[in-house]
């Protein structure tokens, strides 16, 4: 997990599994906002693989016994591995139904068994996708040294090239990225950042990136200039699911810091009647700086921006959560207060109100939680009980 071992070590073994047994509630694993990215790069496919050659389609797509769509291919030229390339035909797993050229991927679990009767997966791939995926460079390489060679091919003409740059970015640290930032082209990210033919979620990357170009600019002009394009694409009206908003966010509390802060709470994003999709993205982009900005954003500001969100019924259980993670104590009342009002109407509030007060070790809290339990015992059991790790599950 992302969040660091140390925020934990003063309490109890028993406090950390009832804050840890929280997070279904929607603490993302992964810091960075941008990353909605799930599966590999096709340089990580690559040096993953057994054996790595070009074929050629032979017959259309069929569901095999697995039900998996498979395709037979014929293998032109081995790129890497031991498998003769005089025509071999083999079955590959594909996503889609190639026609023509793909290139091939091989794994093998058992050594003694010839490479040929390994798994397969495909994808098509022409000349250009073909030389992008030999060039590319390895995972061995240092991670910003790689990025800066992804960096060129962002918003590549070739849509899959252009898909494939972007993973390795949404799969990189927050770290990484900041040690490749000048590969970053400002110009190009102000554009792409508001340009609305882009998937939204690089929306989210290209915005954090605007914010590290920001933060680490010597020319003023380009900083505020990166600014206003992040200004101008969190006022841009959205639909409902707004993805990578999260991403623009976060991108301002790069540039701006705790200016930042303030910014977004000018745009009201922290009343309780802002658009719950939107608190959403701003309670991702607050873990965000808490766990990768606390040298620019103090924690405790950013613990009390976050504390600020409990009055927001779309997102009050998670920012609980939060700030029991953070091992923030300060809104103890406020959060207590939420059993009785938006608990109500939300078990899983009520849920997040008891593993806050059991994890909190402040007398406070303890009066508290006895009040609530003398008040309604078996709802505060039930409540209890879906926030922690009982003993015997452990």
């Amino acid at each position: 997990m992302f969040y660091s071992v140390h925020a934990f070590k003063h309490r109890t073994v028993a406090t950390v599994l009832i804050v840890a047994a929280l997070a279904p509630l929607g603490i993302p694993v992964a810091a960075c906002p941008f990353c909605g990215v799930v599966g590999e790069s096709l340089a990580a496919r690559r040096d993953a693989a057994d054996c790595v050659a070009v074929g050629e389609a032979d017959g259309r797509a069929f569901l095999n016994a697995d039900g998996a769509l498979s395709q037979r291919f014929r293998i032109d030229q081995v790129l890497r591995g031991d498998v003769p390339a005089n025509g071999e035909a083999i079955i590959a797993r594909v996503s889609g139904a190639a026609n023509g050229t793909a290139i091939l991927f091989c794994t093998t679990t058992d050594a003694a068994a010839p490479i040929a009767a390994g798994t397969w997966t495909a994808i098509a791939a022409d000349e250009v996708l073909l030389g992008y995926i030999v060039a590319a460079p390895g995972l061995r390489e240092a991670a910003a040294s790689r990025l800066q060679w992804f960096a060129a091919r962002l918003e590549d003409p070739n849509p899959q090239i252009a898909q494939d740059a972007f993973v390795e970015f949404g799969l990189a640290s927050f770290a990484a990225v900041c040690a490749a930032a000048d590969s970053l082209d400002a110009k190009k990210l102000r554009v792409w950042v508001n340009e609305p033919g882009i998937d939204q979620r690089r929306h989210g990357f290209y915005g954090l990136a605007l914010g590290i170009v920001a933060s680490r600019s010597q020319n003023t002009i380009q900083a505020t200039a990166c600014i206003h394009a992040l200004h101008e694409a969190i006022a841009a009206p959205a639909d409902d699911f707004r993805s990578g908003f999260s991403g623009l966010l976060a991108g301002v509390l790069v540039a701006e810091g705790e200016r930042g802060l303030d910014y977004l709470k000018s745009r009201g994003l922290f009343e309780p009647q802002a658009r719950a999709v939107d608190q959403r993205h701003l309670l991702a982009a607050l873990r965000f700086a808490w766990e990768s900005l606390a040298d620019t954003i103090p924690r405790d500001r950013t613990s009390n921006a976050t504390a600020a969100l409990l009055a927001s019924p779309a997102v009050a259980a998670d920012a609980a959560i939060d700030l029991a993670r953070y091992a923030f104590w300060k809104p103890v009342t406020e959060v207590a207060d939420l059993w009785n009002t938006l608990g109500t109407e939300d078990p899983l509030v009520r849920r997040a109100v008891a593993g806050y007060l059991s994890a909190c070790p402040l007398p406070a809290a303890k009066r508290q939680l006895e009040k609530i339990r003398a008040a309604q015992p078996e709802l505060w059991q039930r409540a209890l009980e879906s926030s922690a790790l009982l003993p015997e599950k452990i």
